[in-house]
């Protein structure tokens, strides 16, 4: 299946999931607009002010995660991270994912070993910050009463979102412990037999040491350290968008609605930037703390199209800016020599 077949797809989906959320929530197309036009123009730069920040810590975070010997300059990856999250958005089933890789070589001369160790370790800390920041939430609604929820749920769904949060930060300082199961399960299937299952073979050492410096003690706590203000800052930008768009709920709230609204986007079956499965993530969380459910999918929905809009336009200049810059690699220097090259 060629791409644009896909994004034909993935935009049929995304569709069709959209219109069955808007009927199943008694929301029309002008209640959505409407939501829409009652966010002040202050309040639409406050909230891309805070998402351009998130961008600023989650391009320091990739620099971080790669070994002095190999690290890439901040702006160029700054120019990657951004280029990059417009590919992950868009394309269907996640698979824009791969374009950090690809991008962070070309633009940055960083090898595809030390590319992919530092994009697998910052969705492992992005899942445990998720999970760890949703449990604090509940506890805190918990601890304060809530109308909508018994106190009881609520921390008892604190207590096992403490397993995740564990979990994915184990593995983000250990992510290199599954490179070797994926090499045997690789050998199980017989891949040695093939061109492209050698290839795989003759690389899962070469990830697996860029896995263990990427999930370094320094390396990894000074990634989680710029995670936490990245992941307040996409909760406050979410909290932001909310309340200018007429949801009743504080930051606490917005916290846990727009939680569920980031894992149900990050399921690698979402169609087209998400669409659907968002702000069926959105409307589940607020419904549950008892907002309207027309209210949640609308503001869910305007919040998505406001991030959208983020993410195109950041994501446009930085392919723009990949573009005039060129490849990394010097005239007369080999791709080799490119990749151990220090930007």
């Amino acid at each position: 299946m060629n791409t644009v077949l896909r994004i034909t797809v993935s935009l049929g989906v995304a569709t069709a999931l959209l219109v069955l959320l808007m009927v199943w929530g008694d929301v029309r197309p002008g209640d959505v607009s409407a939501t829409l036009m009652s966010l002040s123009p202050a309040t639409f730069l406050l909230a891309v002010g805070i998402h351009a920040a998130i961008y600023l810590l989650r391009a320091w975070r990739f620099v971080v995660l790669v070994p002095p010997g190999a690290r890439p300059t901040y702006s160029r990856s700054l120019v990657v991270s951004a280029a990059h999250n417009l590919a992950a958005y868009v394309l269907p089933a996640k698979t824009g994912e791969a374009a950090f890789i690809v991008y962070l070589k070309a633009t940055a001369g960083v090898a595809a070993a030390r590319g992919l160790a530092s994009l697998v370790v910052s969705r492992l800390l992005d899942l445990s910050v998720l999970f760890g920041g949703l449990a604090l939430a509940c506890a805190w609604l918990a601890a304060r009463g809530s109308d909508a929820v018994p106190t009881a749920r609520l921390f008892s769904l604190s207590l096992v979102l403490i397993v995740p949060t564990a979990f994915f930060a184990f593995l983000g300082a250990r992510s290199h412990i599954v490179v070797p199961a994926f090499e045997r399960l690789l050998r199980a299937f017989g891949a040695e037999r093939y061109s492209i299952g050698r290839r795989l073979l003759g690389r899962t050492q070469e990830v697996g040491e860029a896995l263990r410096s990427a999930g370094g003690e320094r390396r990894l706590l000074g990634a989680a350290l710029i995670s936490l203000p990245l992941w307040i800052g996409v909760f406050l930008f979410y909290a932001v968008l909310a309340r200018g768009m007429g949801l009743d709920g504080d930051f606490v709230q917005v916290t846990v609605g727009s939680s569920f609204a980031v894992m149900f986007n990050m399921l690698p079956v979402n169609g087209f930037a998400g669409f659907g499965t968002q702000e069926a993530g959105w409307t589940f969380g607020f419904e549950m703390l008892g907002i309207d459910r027309d209210t949640a999918l609308a503001t869910g929905i305007g919040a998505h199209i406001v991030q959208l809009l983020d993410v195109c336009l950041f994501g446009l200049v930085a392919h723009v800016v990949m573009g005039a810059a060129g490849r990394s690699s010097r005239p007369g220097e080999s791709p080799d020599d490119s990749e151990q090259r220090v930007d």
